[in-house]
């Protein structure tokens, strides 16, 4: 594999979100895949159990260190807690200037968890946004970040400009949250809205969903694709992950992040 990946994330124990889930996905879309561990996750797939965060300077340490030596075709970042991680990431990010960036701002889980403290959301706006290729919220995230109620395709459409105002390159904002048959992401590329519409799946197993097409995204621009494009190969790679996904778990099981070559 020629294309490398950086993924700054939350360890998730129970293996479906995160860290463990950014890496399968990067092997899965033929990329190699470097990790960046913000903090320690107790859980499994019905709650969070502890979140144990490591210290800003050794994550900026673990970013230094792997980009010394490994050329990084693009990184993401997940879950980063609190202000002071997010911004000696976007410090370390800047010196070791590294491109291709996609910002998942993971603030709360499926379960309801705190994942990002309340003060850090300003810094998370200042500091990395504008950094940042692309920014992937789902609803509840684009309500925060915009401060506005979102209820239609519309309402997303004006959140992604509001959030497009930090700086970022481009904002997809999922729609998962949504109600309906009929599941839409809304992606504001280059002044312009694209939506990506698919037949919602019932199913129970969707933990990770984010992290996973954030983390495809991701691998996408590694590849050299371009923002549009590799949009559209990650959400096409999501909707088998999630058809594929078996019962694994008593709660909220992971999607199949192998489900093209292995079943799970």
């Amino acid at each position: 594999m020629k294309h490398v990946a950086m993924t700054v994330a939350g360890s998730d124990s129970c293996g479906g979100a995160g860290i463990q889930a950014d890496l399968k996905t990067f092997a899965a879309q033929g990329v190699y895949g470097t990790s960046v561990i913000t903090a320690l996750t107790a859980q499994n797939t019905r709650r969070v159990a502890g979140v144990s965060p490591v210290s800003a300077d050794f994550v900026a340490l673990q970013i230094k260190t792997v980009a010394e030596d490994i050329d990084i075709d693009a990184v993401k970042t997940g879950m980063l807690f609190d202000s002071v991680t997010i911004e000696s990431v976007a410090g370390s990010i800047r010196d070791c200037g590294l491109k291709r960036l996609v910002v998942d701002p993971v603030m709360i889980s499926k379960s309801g968890a705190i994942l990002l403290s309340p003060e850090a959301v300003e810094v998370l706006l200042s500091d990395l946004f504008p950094m940042a290729t692309m920014v992937t919220p789902n609803i509840p995230e684009a309500e925060t970040l915009s401060g506005a109620r979102i209820e239609s395709v519309e309402d997303m459409k004006q959140a992604a400009l509001k959030i497009s105002e930090t700086g970022a390159d481009s904002v997809l904002v999922k729609g998962g949250h949504m109600t309906g048959d009929q599941l839409v992401d809304v992606l504001l590329c280059d002044h312009e809205f694209t939506l990506f519409r698919r037949a919602r799946i019932d199913t129970p197993h969707t933990h990770g969903t984010g992290c996973t097409l954030s983390a495809a995204i991701t691998a996408g621009l590694a590849k050299g694709l371009d923002i549009k494009r590799a949009v559209e190969s990650a959400e096409e790679y999501i909707n088998g992950a999630i058809r594929a996904a078996t019962p694994l778990g008593k709660g909220h099981g992971p999607v199949n992040h192998f489900f093209r070559r292995t079943p799970m």
